[in-house]
């Protein structure tokens, strides 16, 4: 009895020393959050410019239909000028505004690296709490 007393008492300093894998998943879960929303609270315009981004790109890769070539295909060259134009006008006054307000490349650049680093840690985190658990289940 005094033997198991002991021991519970090394295991709880043990645990109380050495987090658990899901302790540390947890914990670099969010802290990746944290670091995502605080990145996204310094820099909502470029968060903005890349889901501009993304749903162009996903635009782009959408075929175009035959029915919509005989539909659009004489106003879609003067509608292609023309945005061209207003993209060219956007991000020249984009640019302009994001250098007033000291928002640069680099800045961006941070920013998705420091959330990169931290879907890793997570994702490191997640995946090594998952091997101890099945460690732990063939152990039984």
């Amino acid at each position: 009895m005094a033997e198991r007393q002991g021991q519970e008492r090394t295991e709880g300093r043990q645990g109380a020393a050495t987090p658990t894998p899901r302790e540390r998943a947890i914990s670099s879960y969010e802290s990746a959050r944290e670091r995502a929303s605080g990145s996204i609270e310094e820099a909502p315009l470029l968060a903005l410019a890349g889901g501009l981004a993304a749903g162009a790109l996903l635009a782009a890769l959408l075929p175009v239909s035959r029915r919509e070539q005989e539909l659009l295909g004489p106003v879609a060259g003067r509608a292609k000028e023309r945005a061209s134009e207003a993209v060219t006008a956007a991000k020249e006054a984009g640019r302009q505004r994001l250098d007033e307000i000291g928002l640069n490349r680099d800045k961006g650049t941070e920013t998705i690296r420091s959330l990169l680093d931290g879907a890793s840690d997570a994702a490191k985190a997640s995946a090594q709490a998952a091997a101890a658990a099945l460690r732990g289940q063939q152990a039984e």
